[in-house]
């Protein structure tokens, strides 16, 4: 992420706020994340008004003070630092002798173009906006169907550029929007080259990053599955198949589970401190490709695993319906992955910073085991069995905290009537 736009303030100036609480919600390119305040504090001065121009990275937008009584001094307090990057573009005209008046003109070009709201900003979806980027359209020339006009996915996809608006946005995108949309695949001698998508690159970034950072180390372990499927069969039949309950919804209540078990494993790196968090907030991995998204599910530990079922869901209808929130940008405690519909047997995966730990969930199979029945005369067994490997970082979980966490992930599903309690 290079550079946002505030789409709206949750908090005014004069406002206090506590850890945690939401300050504003800030739209990139990928989704509508929310900023939250880590500190106490009240809300000073408000530097950039929502609905404003894409701001970079690093540009303050609020100040904030831990008095209150503080908060008065800054009033008409005005950032000088933002000024000074919209002077340039007054002043070359100006320095370019006599001749700045020619020099606007070129502006109004652009705003004639056909459809495109002058001075307005486009209200889209943030999958909207990267889908257009991908392919190269203007999306201010899209009509919106969705509340308010404003413009989801599927007008994005469905638009059809007439050959004065393709002619238009394609000497106005940028080089690399134009060969996006003319050629994704570059053929070259013996090999084929295919653009990556800016959300894609974003993502490589971030895990690249944590890998790079975080001291990862892996413990795997086989799990019986038999009681989860009579348990999930047993729930289904209750409240109707209808419901869609699955077996990843159990794992995910089995994950919450064992991290109240061992609190110590949903914490965070701080540098100086090891924050431990009170809620377990579980990503979950959605879609595949430049689809891929995490959206979090809140407080599991007190959620029923029918809640579970239906925020999960609902997670994957908004994905494949291009409907995201600012919950799939969002960053829980720990990240889940199921990897068990491709046929996988286990996955290491990687940390995403600033979490402790990732979970890996293999495919489940048919295994002839020991047989644990002391009044049987068979020795050995058929079973259903799934393998679950847990990354750590272990600057925060050490071996003996996550053989710990992995024993009590084991329990739960091995024992699936301790997740009803």
């Amino acid at each position: 992420m290079e550079s946002g736009t505030i789409s709206s303030w949750a908090k005014a100036e004069g406002d206090s706020f506590g850890p945690g609480e939401v300050l504003c919600s800030i739209e990139t390119d990928k989704a509508t994340v929310d900023f939250e305040a880590q500190d106490d504090g009240v809300v000073a001065k408000i530097l950039v008004q929502s609905g404003d121009d894409e701001i970079a990275c690093g540009t303050p937008i609020l100040i904030t003070v831990e008095d209150e009584g503080d908060a008065p001094a800054f009033k008409d307090y005005v950032l000088e630092e933002s000024e000074t990057p919209a002077e340039p573009p007054t002043e070359e005209p100006a320095a370019a002798a006599p001749e700045p008046a020619p020099a606007p003109e070129p502006a109004p070009a652009p705003s004639g173009s056909p459809s495109r709201p002058s001075g307005g900003r486009v209200v889209a979806s943030p999958l909207a906006h990267m889908i257009a980027k991908d392919l190269g359209y203007d999306i201010s020339t899209i009509p919106g169907t969705g509340p308010d006009g404003r413009v989801i996915a599927a007008d994005v996809r469905e638009f059809t550029p007439s050959a004065e608006t393709a002619s238009a946005s394609a000497e106005s995108a940028a080089p690399g929007q134009a060969a996006m949309a003319t050629a994704s695949p570059i053929p070259g001698d013996g090999y084929t080259d295919y653009r990556i998508s800016d959300s894609a690159k974003e993502t490589a970034t971030r895990l690249a990053q944590s890998k790079k950072n975080v001291p990862h180390y892996y413990l795997t372990v086989d799990i019986a599955m038999d009681e989860l499927l009579k348990l999930r069969s047993t729930l289904s039949a209750a409240i109707g198949e209808d419901s869609n309950l699955g077996v990843y919804e159990l794992m995910i209540k089995a994950a919450a589970k064992s991290m109240k078990a061992v609190p110590s494993a949903n914490a965070s790196w701080m540098d100086s401190v090891v924050r431990v968090y009170d809620s377990v907030d579980v990503n979950v991995v959605v879609g595949t490709g430049d689809n891929l998204y995490t959206p979090v599910i809140r407080d599991c530990g007190g959620k029923g695993v029918k809640d579970i079922s239906d925020e999960l869901n609902a997670a994957v209808s908004a994905v494949e319906e291009g409907e995201l929130s600012s919950e799939f940008a969002s960053m829980g405690t720990i990240t889940i992955m199921n990897l068990g519909m491709y046929g996988v047997k286990s996955c290491a995966p990687i940390i995403r910073e600033p979490q402790s730990v990732a979970l890996a969930i293999g495919a489940m199979e048919n295994r002839i085991v020991p047989n644990d029945d002391m009044d049987s005369d068979e020795i050995y067994k058929e079973s259903v069995m799934m393998t679950a490997t847990l990354s750590c970082d272990h600057r925060v979980v050490d071996g003996a905290v996550g053989a710990q966490w992995l024993s009590a992930f084991k329990s739960h599903l091995e024992n699936p009537s301790t997740l009803l309690l």
